[in-house]
């Protein structure tokens, strides 16, 4: 990595700027019924499907031959508000103070297209990018490294003068090998300390 000084900050947004729980939106349902159809369903995947894309309704179609899985499926849809637990501690006065400071911010976030516009309401500060690529809208999903290349083209950023936040290992490991500066989220001190010691004059407690 050479000497280049910062210019752009990449941040994902679920669990970074926006807390993310799942479960929330099924709030008048027992966890356990709740952890069995997710299970069945293998909730991690078929959502990656919709991050990467998918619509619901298309969602609705591949449960075609387990059609008890659908009411659930359209309860998570209907509250998917719900699973926004609102901004991370300390995230809004961050994006704050990086405009302030002149950095240029993009948004890099693993969404549905069809739920994203949930986002700003629960946190504003999604709101504040100066760009935002999302992966339901652009039929990738992290951590292909084909949405990393759409985000330099489309949005002209030089990855070795910027930095790339993200909670998931797998998507920074992926960051890291294309040269952007790349950091895994654990809280907004500790990024802001990682952004301090890369040269951007962030405050640090």
């Amino acid at each position: 990595m050479g000497d280049d000084p910062i210019d752009t900050v990449v941040l994902d947004f679920g669990n970074v700027l926006v807390g993310w729980d799942p479960y929330g939106a099924f709030p008048g349902r027992h966890r356990d019924e709740v952890d069995a159809w997710m299970a069945e369903i293998d909730f991690p995947s078929f959502n990656r499907a919709q991050d990467a894309g998918r619509t619901w309704a298309q969602a609705r179609e591949a449960l075609a031959d387990r059609r008890h899985l659908v009411p659930m499926l359209d309860e998570y849809v209907a509250g998917f508000a719900g699973t926004l637990t609102g901004p991370m501690p300390g995230s809004a006065a961050l994006v704050e103070e990086l405009r302030d400071l002149g950095l240029r911010l993009i948004g890099l976030t693993n969404w549905s297209a069809e739920l994203f516009e949930h986002a700003a309401p629960a946190a504003p500060a999604t709101a504040l990018m100066d760009a935002v690529v999302v992966s339901g809208r652009v039929g990738l999903a992290k951590p292909d490294p084909a949405i990393f290349d759409h985000l330099t083209r489309v949005h002209d950023v030089d990855p070795a003068r910027a930095v790339f936040v993200d909670d998931s290992a797998a998507n920074v490991a992926t960051a890291r090998e294309l040269g952007f500066h790349a950091v895994l989220f654990t809280g907004t001190d500790a990024l802001r300390s990682r952004l301090h010691a890369m040269g951007v004059p962030v405050g640090v407690g």
